[in-house]
């Protein structure tokens, strides 16, 4: 417990520069002269860790101190390593020449086990060009003027304020404050049709917590029935805990999805495979959309 807390003590000065015997006290829930005590323990393991009386006095280290590498486990150097690989994927990342000083200096090298690519099918590395350009433009805190395919508007133009960009459900957000419209808004980045970096420079700030989901706020409870083998498409869709498997092998889909353009051609694109048992108004627009369909493209 008491190695424990001189790294948690170690770390916290080397994070802060400074602090008084009473905060760490109260930060680890131990005595004034518990602290005490740790302090010289960690001067006498060799840690350069003094204490300065005064108004703005308290417990220092010496500037410029780092910590050896013989702190980290074998298993935290890789740790490490992975989560430098990981960010590394990203094209153009700086991450490339600290990984590789971190690998010299531990004498260790992660194993290439992952690689990721931001692009579609067929795509030709746009859209990594795409996030690339976010990814600069959040960091900096840089305006960027979009042409965005809204789902249920024509191609608009924005100026926005990114904040974030997102993976969830195989897809990739930006969540951005927009000029235009004068709130927050997540934007899927298959629709960003052109993205400019703009010179303008705004305030950072966050996303509000009480528009995290990218649902629309206008959902709907769905019960959808699949033959067996659309099993492979079912759990692609789906979580486990939604689907349920019937004696006969097909499988009964209970979900909350939302309530909007892209609902219908979700379903859609099941073609003849699914059954929509509930609600019953959803399994009528779906009747009518198909005649449509039909009647359109019919010989």
């Amino acid at each position: 417990m008491q190695e424990s807390r001189l790294f948690k003590i170690l770390y916290c000065l080397l994070d802060q520069g400074q602090a008084t015997a009473v905060e760490l006290a109260e930060k680890f829930e131990v005595s004034v002269r518990t602290i005490y005590r740790d302090v010289d323990a960690l001067s006498g393991a060799g840690i350069p860790i003094y204490t300065e009386a005064g108004r703005n006095g308290g417990i220092h280290l010496m500037n410029h101190f780092v910590l050896d590498k013989a702190v980290l486990s074998e298993e935290e150097k890789q740790d490490i390593l992975t989560a430098l690989q990981s960010i590394n994927m990203v094209q153009k990342i700086s991450g490339g020449q600290t990984l590789q000083k971190l690998s010299a200096m531990f004498q260790s090298r992660a194993k290439d086990w992952l690689e990721v690519d931001f692009s579609r099918w067929g795509n030709s590395g746009n859209d990594n060009e795409k996030f690339e350009l976010l990814k600069t433009a959040v960091i900096h805190c840089r305006s960027i003027r979009i042409r965005y395919a809204g789902s249920c508007e024509e191609v608009s133009e924005r100026i926005v304020h990114p904040c974030k960009l997102v993976y969830k459900a195989r897809n990739w957000y930006l969540k951005a404050f927009c000029t235009k419209k004068q709130g927050w808004r997540i934007f899927k980045l298959n629709r960003i049709l052109e993205l400019e970096i703009l010179d303008e420079e705004f305030p950072e700030r966050s996303f509000p917590a009480e528009l995290m989901e990218t649902s629309t706020g206008q959902d709907m409870q769905i019960t959808l029935r699949f033959p067996g083998e659309m099993a492979y498409r079912v759990y692609d869709e789906f979580e486990r805990t939604q689907v349920c498997r019937q004696a006969d092998g097909s499988l009964i889909v209970t979900s909350c999805v939302p309530n909007d353009a892209w609902l219908m051609g979700f379903l859609l694109s099941f073609g003849t495979q699914v059954d929509i048992i509930s609600p019953v108004s959803l399994k009528e627009m779906i009747a009518e959309q198909a005649r449509l369909i039909y009647e359109k493209n019919k010989p």
